[in-house]
Parts: C-alpha cells; sequence; structure tokens
C-alpha cells in the first residue's frame, strides 16, 4: 500500500504531513513544556537554596503556608504525589522544623501536617522567590493568566482520559 500524506497541523507549523512526521521532536508538544519545567526548575534552586529548600518542599511549604494544616493525603492530592513519594519529602521538613507529622485521633489512618512556628517564619523570607521568578519569565499578566489557564486545562483532560 503506497505512503498516503495527508493534510495535518503540527505545533510548530501547519504544513502536509508524512507518515513519520508526528515522531518528529519539533512536533511533540510534551518537549517545550519539558523544557520549561526543567528550566524553571533549574532558576528556582539558587532561591530555594538560600531557604534550605528543594522545589518539591516548597511547593508543600506554599500549600501549608496558605492553609496552616493539612492531611499528607490532601497534599499529595494537590502535589499529584503518592504517600510513597510524599512522605520523605516531609519527613526531611519535619527534620528541619518547618512542619509536625502527627497521625490523626479521628482516623489512625491520616497523617495531620501542621506548620511549625519556624516554618511559619520562613514564609516572610521566601516572599521575594516569586518576584524573583516573575521577573525571570518576563510575561505579561495577561500572558502568564492565558499558560496558566491552558496548563490546568490540559492537566484536566490529561486526569480525565
Amino acid at each position: 500500500m503506497p505512503n498516503e500524506s495527508k493534510s495535518c497541523q503540527t505545533p510548530s507549523t501547519s504544513k502536509l504531513c508524512q507518515p513519520f512526521d508526528a515522531l518528529k521532536l519539533e512536533n511533540q508538544l510534551c518537549f517545550p513544556i519539558y523544557l520549561c519545567s526543567k528550566e524553571i526548575t533549574r532558576r528556582y534552586r539558587p532561591l530555594l537554596e538560600k531557604l534550605d529548600l528543594t522545589y518539591s518542599q516548597y511547593v508543600a511549604m506554599l500549600y501549608l503556608w496558605e492553609h496552616k494544616t493539612a492531611t499528607v493525603g490532601e497534599l499529595g492530592k494537590v502535589m499529584m504525589m503518592d504517600s510513597n513519594t510524599l512522605s520523605p519529602i516531609l519527613k526531611k521538613l519535619e527534620e528541619k522544623d518547618y512542619l509536625v507529622r502527627e497521625r490523626s485521633n479521628e482516623d489512625e489512618r491520616n497523617v495531620e501536617l501542621t506548620l511549625t512556628e519556624t516554618g511559619a517564619k520562613l514564609k516572610n523570607r521566601a516572599k521575594e522567590v516569586p518576584v524573583k521568578m516573575g521577573k525571570c519569565l518576563d510575561l505579561s499578566a495577561k500572558d502568564a493568566a492565558e499558560i496558566y489557564r491552558l496548563l490546568y486545562k490540559i492537566l484536566a483532560n490529561v486526569e480525565r482520559n
């Protein structure tokens, strides 16, 4: 059977698709998303090292700064991590005296997280991180909002399918 080409849309351009064009790196939406994630996380590193946090620890702290308490399950859902992946992150934060982990009195299967005074004070030192990252990304508020909307649309679609 001869190879038939068809008209198709690729992320980089609108062009005639050949049989293996879908396998070209330039046509992968996931690749620029991966690169952005990797580079943004790399830019966070020196800012977070000053706070003695990894990026994953920072995300956990952001949630706790906002909510003061949470369960491991709640945090895991937000971070899209299972408890086996999240537990070592939380253990390190507890060793740094940023949070306390305690079994729930109502349901021993749940582990409750509570921000400590030291962890709460760290929030003041962390307030410059989003400002510096915003300058690094150099996006208009409109562009940032559109990217945010589209990324969460992708996440919802992936979770649904």
